[in-house]
Order: C-alpha cells, then sequence, then structure tokens
C-alpha cells in the first residue's frame, strides 16, 4: 500500500454476505477497518469484534474498534475510533490505547479532538453522500485548511469515490474513508 492509507467503515447492513467474510474481500483493497456498528449493545458489539478481528488478522487489515472501549480492551485491541463528545468525556482514561481517532466536522472540532489526544481525525462530510442525505459536502477548501491547521492524520469521509479520491489527495489528505463502497463490494 501506498502512504495514502484507505479505510472501511464498517455497516454490516450494506452487506450482501456476513462481515468478517467482507472484510476478507477486503484484503489488499484498505489499510484499516473502522468497526462501527453503532446499533449494537457493548456486549453484543464485542462478540462481533472478536470475530471481525480475526478476519482482519487473515486479511492484513488493521482493526480500528469504535465507540466501545471496553470491548476493544477486552479483545486486545489497540486501536479506538470516538465521537469527539465521547473522546472529550474520556479525555485521560485512552493512555492505553495505541492509536486514538475522532469524527470532526469542523476545524474547531479537529482543534478540540488534537487537544483531548486524537492521533488522527476523520474530517467529513467532503462530498454530499446517502448517509447523510440533503447534507451538501463540506469540500476540499474544509479539508485542506483542517490538515494545514492541526498536526494529525487526517482521513477524509463522505462521498469519497476513486474519481475524487486524487482531489483528497491533493488537499493534503492521509487517507480517505468509504462505507458503501467496501461494505456493498
Amino acid at each position: 500500500m501506498s502512504s495514502f492509507k484507505r479505510i472501511a467503515i464498517s455497516n454490516r447492513h450494506l452487506c450482501l454476505r456476513p462481515l468478517p467474510r467482507q472484510v476478507l474481500r477486503l484484503s489488499g483493497q484498505v489499510d484499516a477497518l473502522i468497526l462501527r456498528e453503532k446499533d449494537l449493545s457493548e456486549d453484543e458489539y464485542e462478540i462481533l469484534a472478536r470475530r471481525v478481528q480475526e478476519a482482519c488478522q487473515a486479511a492484513g487489515i488493521q482493526l480500528i474498534c469504535h465507540t466501545f472501549a471496553e470491548a476493544a480492551r477486552k479483545i486486545g485491541c489497540g486501536s479506538l475510533h470516538l465521537p469527539l463528545p465521547l473522546l472529550l468525556e474520556k479525555q485521560g482514561e485512552l493512555g492505553d490505547f495505541s492509536l486514538i481517532g475522532a469524527s470532526v466536522h469542523s476545524l474547531e472540532e479537529a482543534r478540540l479532538a488534537q487537544q483531548a489526544g486524537a492521533n488522527y481525525v476523520t474530517a467529513s462530510n467532503i462530498y454530499e453522500t446517502g448517509c447523510k442525505a440533503g447534507l451538501p459536502g463540506k469540500g476540499t477548501a474544509f479539508l485542506k485548511e483542517i490538515c494545514a491547521e492541526t498536526s494529525m492524520e487526517v482521513f477524509a469521509l463522505g462521498g469519497i469515490t476513486d474519481e475524487n479520491e486524487g482531489e483528497i489527495r491533493a488537499a493534503g489528505a492521509q487517507g480517505a474513508c468509504r462505507m458503501s463502497g467496501y461494505m456493498q463490494l
């Protein structure tokens, strides 16, 4: 893989097959998977995370757990992605994680995430996307600003395709995240 990273964001409801099998299909195409299954309880999430972790290991994909810090700890996952309010709430309690990310939607939020200890952020939504129907994309100027004004890795999210990925690279992002494109592959 190049230094530009590709990250899949999970949504098992979009998959045509069980999520662990879908992860195996992503081998060689993505560097990491954010396991974002927010409709599950923490216990249900932990069960799924164990199965997905096995698939990620087999596929050579880094697993990043989402929201559920205790489940991540129980399965030995050292990477955690949090919504910004949860990162701010748990600030100072996450020292055992080697990688911490946060979702941001403004430069101010990106700065808060950095101050709270995030190593990276996902900045969204860059382009219009079905996941945020009716919400216009913020565009590459927004992405460029976050890249220039913070020292974290910045990953673009929202409406990313093969056709516009070059614009994301040109804006200075270290990578791009996709949900539908990878979950429906």
